[in-house]
C-alpha cells in the first residue's frame, strides 16, 4: 500500500471520535506499530487534530473532515462505469483496486453526491472473464511496467501451438477480448497475442531496455502509417 493511501486510511479509521490503538491500526494496515506512530506524528504536524499517545490509543477531534470532492453528474457516471468495467474485465489486482477506489471516493463525497454514486445504472457482467486470464493480465501488466521478458505457450486461430518469448509493451482491450502487444524475440517484430489463447505464461529474470524501433510508440506509429493491424495478428 502506498504511504498516501495508508495516511488516508488512518484518518478514516480515526473519524467519529473513536479511540483506536496503534496495534489495531498496524494489524489493519499490515505495517509495524513504529510505522503507525511515525504516520500519526506526520499527520499531526500537518494540522490533523489527532489526540492520544503511544500505548493508550488515538482519536480525532470532531469537526475535522477531508475537503469534499465535487464531480458533475457525467463525471460520476464515468467514474462508476469505468470502475465497474475494470472490475468485470480487468486483471484480478486492478479489479480489486477499482472497487477500493470507489469506496474511497464515496467516503469523501458530500451526501448528495454519494447518492448519485449509488444511482448509476451502468453494469458489466463479470462471469465472461476467466480467473486464469485475470491472473495472466496481472502478470503481463507488471512485466510491461518492470520491463521483464515473458514466455508463454500460444495457440493461434488454426490450432497451431507455439512457444514465444516477447518484450511485453502493453495491453489492449477490444470490448470482450484482451491482447498483449509485444516485441517477439522469435520473429524480431511486433506481434499481438490474444490473452484467451495463451495456455501458460511466466515472467523471466531477463530485463530489456527501451530501444529505438522496438517501443510501444514505434508500434503506434506503424499502426497509424499502415492503417492495419501488425502482421501475425488474427481475430477469429
Amino acid at each position: 500500500m502506498r504511504r498516501a493511501d495508508r495516511l488516508f486510511q488512518i484518518v478514516q479509521h480515526l473519524r467519529g471520535g473513536r479511540l483506536v490503538t496503534a496495534r489495531k491500526l498496524s494489524g489493519i494496515l499490515e505495517v509495524s506499530e513504529r510505522t503507525i506512530y511515525r504516520d500519526i506524528a506526520d499527520l499531526q504536524s500537518t494540522g490533523v487534530p489527532i489526540d492520544g499517545e503511544a500505548g493508550v490509543g488515538y482519536l480525532m477531534r470532531e469537526g475535522f473532515d477531508l475537503p469534499p470532492l465535487m464531480f458533475t453528474r457525467d463525471e460520476v457516471v464515468a467514474l462508476v462505469a469505468g470502475a465497474r468495467l475494470i472490475k468485470a474485465w480487468g486483471g484480478a489486482t486492478i479489479a480489486r483496486a477499482a472497487e477500493e477506489a470507489l469506496i474511497k471516493i464515496g467516503a469523501v463525497l458530500p451526501e448528495e453526491e454519494r447518492d448519485r454514486l449509488r444511482s448509476v445504472e451502468i453494469h458489466a457482467p463479470s462471469f465472461m472473464m476467466r480467473d486464469e486470464d485475470r491472473h495472466r493480465l496481472d502478470l503481463m501488466e507488471r512485466a510491461a511496467e518492470t520491463r521483464h521478458v515473458i514466455r508463454f505457450g500460444y495457440v493461434d486461430g488454426d490450432g497451431k501451438a507455439t512457444e514465444r518469448a516477447i518484450r511485453p509493451l502493453g495491453l489492449w482491450f477490444w470490448g470482450g477480448r484482451w491482447t498483449c502487444i509485444g516485441w517477439c524475440l522469435l520473429r524480431e517484430d511486433f506481434r499481438m497475442f490474444r490473452i484467451d489463447r495463451i495456455q501458460w505464461v511466466e515472467s523471466t529474470t531477463e530485463k530489456f531496455a527501451a530501444e529505438r524501433g522496438k517501443s510501444i510508440r514505434d508500434f503506434y506509429a506503424r499502426m497509424e502509417k499502415s492503417g492495419d493491424v501488425p502482421p501475425g495478428y488474427d481475430w477469429n
